[in-house]
């Protein structure tokens, strides 16, 4: 009879933030069937250097020559992403996602065998450094891209995360594309080791990880990368309130990301939250709500930013003036003329003589409820 294998242990000694060491192919074998909601996966690339690059100074460039980025052949490494990538697919839920990121020296091969496994393609997005590393000798383009993969689990699935909301108001009201401009991992935010060198050759940015978190995810979901290097996935996931998964066979980077997770205080993030409400319609908060919590009081007068008119906030949370009685977009339209009107813009409130828009009260709602906003028609 085999030996039962040995339970998994997590370093962090965290629920919520687990962080697993080994083979990533072992350890997701001993996770639940659909128990993540979500997958990013930063595999290795099998960059197929030839040779060590130097700058026009004749100072080496640090580039990617460890060891767990090397494979005897391409159809190693076709072998071991396929199976990795099954057994992702093999933990996520029904309604889950997988974000896949590659250079071109892998993430064409990664994205046939995706397609051969039957994962159906949402959309490739293309991460434009802002500042990416010269082409030293000249003989090819600056390769300023890497591209990322977002894939549901089939062409069957229904249900699948975008936060659509979320992405447009990180994009100032715009609705975003599948170009982010991002800098590469640099500054404070670049792990360093003891000599002071780059303790991970490809940290990625958090801002990276942020807007995949953010657009594919819930707070409260769990997120998984089983590749998870100096931890990026894991911190960002704390910081957003998500649940985290990681695993890391390298030593030297799980004390790393132990000592990452431990100094991130989630309470200090909450601003980063605040582009996140629970789905749309909690943006739509009624002007007797804002009654009821005592942000705004009946008999408030409000004003038109030139001042030219006033309206007084009655009990139901209408608005009323010489031209009618109804609702801050209502009213507004029939001073403008307009079919429509967003009240909230229209409007503005007195405080020690200063004028600011009535959105301001929106706004100081969702802060104060920022847990258990009330979803309600406005």
């Amino acid at each position: 009879m085999p030996p039962k294998p040995r339970p998994l242990v997590n370093v962090t000694k965290d629920p919520d933030h687990q962080v697993y060491c080994g083979d990533c192919l072992h350890i997701l074998e001993r996770l639940p069937e659909k128990s993540v909601d979500l997958v990013f996966a930063d595999p290795p690339y099998h960059l197929q250097l030839k040779k060590d690059l130097y700058r026009p100074n004749q100072t080496k460039v640090a580039g990617v020559t460890d060891h767990w980025d090397k494979f005897a052949s391409l159809t190693e490494y076709d072998n071991f992403t396929e199976k990795w990538l099954r057994a992702c697919r093999r933990v996520m839920t029904d309604q889950a996602t997988l974000w896949v990121i590659g250079s071109y020296h892998n993430i064409f091969r990664v994205g046939k065998i995706m397609m051969d496994l039957g994962f159906w393609i949402l959309n490739d997005v293309q991460w434009y450094k802002s500042n990416p590393m010269p082409n030293f000798r000249g003989v090819r383009f600056t390769n300023a891209t890497e591209t990322l993969i977002w894939a549901k689990k089939s062409e069957q699935q229904k249900k699948y995360t975008f936060n659509h909301y979320v992405m447009k108001t990180l994009n100032d009201g715009k609705q975003m594309t599948s170009v982010w401009k991002i800098p590469l991992c640099s500054g404070h935010e670049r792990i360093k080791n003891t000599d002071g060198k780059k303790a991970h050759s490809t940290q990625k940015p958090e801002e990276l990880l942020k807007r995949i978190i953010l657009a594919s995810s819930h707070q409260g979901d769990t997120v998984l990368d089983p590749f998870t290097g100096t931890g990026t996935t894991s911190a960002v996931a704390k910081k957003l309130g998500r649940k985290s998964i990681g695993i890391e066979k390298e030593p030297t980077y799980i004390k790393i990301i132990r000592k990452r997770l431990a100094a991130i205080k989630p309470e200090e993030y909450i601003d980063l939250r605040l582009v996140e409400p629970i789905k749309k319609t909690a943006l739509r908060v009624s002007m007797q709500q804002l009654i009821k919590a005592n942000i705004v009081k009946e008999n408030q007068v409000f004003y038109t930013k030139d001042e030219k008119y006033h309206a007084t906030l009655q009990t139901d949370g209408s608005i009323k003036n010489g031209i009618g009685t109804g609702s801050i977009h209502k009213i507004g339209a029939m001073i403008k003329k307009s079919e429509s009107c967003n009240g909230w813009k229209f409007w503005y409130y007195k405080n020690s003589g200063i004028l600011s828009p009535i959105d301001e009260y929106r706004k100081s709602y969702f802060n104060r409820n920022l847990n258990h906003i009330t979803l309600s028609q406005s």
